[in-house]
Formats: C-alpha cells, structure tokens, sequence
C-alpha cells in the first residue's frame, strides 16, 4: 500500500466515522477532529519514515554499485533488516499503530470492541481506500503512444502522464 498525502485526512476520517457508527468505539463531537488528527499523525509519521527508507535503498545501491534491476530485492532485504512494512504490512502496521492509539487517547472516549476485531475493521477500510498503482501506470501510458517506448523521451513523458493522471484522481 502507498500511502498519499491527499488521502491520509480521508482515511483518519472513514477510520473515526466507520468505528463510531458500528458503535465499536465512542468520540465525543468535540474531540472527533483531535482523534483523527491523531490517525493523520501516525500515517503522516510513516510517510516519512518510508521516504526516509527509500533514499537509505537509493543511497545503499549506489554505494555498493548493486544495479536498478535488484531494486525491489534489495529493498526487501533492507526492509527485513530494519523491520520497515512493505506491501500489505503497511496495512497491518497502520491499524496495529491505531488500535494502540485508540487504546490511550485522551480523544477516544471509550473502546467497545476488542483489539483482533477493531484491527480486522480498520484493515478493511484501509484496503478500501487502497490506490492501484498499475491502472494510473496504465491509463498514463495509453496516453504516451506518440512517443517510443525505451527511450529517454518516454520516461520523461510518462511520468509527466502519471502525474497528471494523480491529480486528477486528487492524489496529488
């Protein structure tokens, strides 16, 4: 799961309101923006820790010359060295992070419903605002036909349509 910045407030949102409408957790009216400032802080805490982990891979494969076709072997070889999520345990790590939390805010007025089961609900609403990076690859790249592909000119133009392609789908 990648997580975007535009997205990280409409999740904290979904996350507070699913749980106080299933009746599995309890927020006052005036403490709901404290509560989902404190969901905002935790993702936004993880968004730099994983821009931070990614310009450690960058800088480890340039120092030890390893090539960008062993990217995704070396991040994962990292990753498991500084225990950083990946994948589907970035899910699993946000909601075990808001389960703690839910667990001590002072925002939170009452938890109703045990740990495995609010862990189980909020992977879920995790998974349901997940953004599939291959469609917005595709629907940008169906937009670069003009150019060839393999070239120089064709990864500029790419990402320039990816970027396009995330602002307009409010990613950006």
């Amino acid at each position: 799961m990648k997580l975007y910045r535009a997205k990280i407030p409409v999740i904290a949102n979904a996350v507070i309101d699913t749980l106080v409408a299933n009746g599995d957790i309890e927020v006052t009216h005036e403490n709901k923006p404290e509560a989902e400032q404190d969901l905002v802080a935790i993702m936004e805490n993880f968004s730099r820790r994983d821009s931070s982990f990614r310009a450690r891979v960058k800088d480890h494969m340039a120092d030890h010359r390893i090539p960008y076709d062993q990217y995704g072997r070396t991040r994962s070889r990292l990753a498991e060295e500084m225990s950083h999520p990946l994948g589907d345990d970035v899910e699993r790590f946000l909601a075990r992070q808001f389960v703690e939390n839910m667990m001590i805010s002072n925002f939170v007025d009452e938890v109703y419903e045990e740990d495995s089961a609010l862990y189980r609900k909020i992977v879920e609403i995790l998974r349901n605002h997940h953004v599939d990076e291959q469609s917005i690859r595709e629907e940008a790249a169906s937009k670069v036909k003009n150019v060839r592909e393999g070239t120089v000119d064709y990864e500029i133009a790419l990402q320039n349509a990816v970027r396009e392609v995330k602002k307009r789908r409010g990613l950006l």
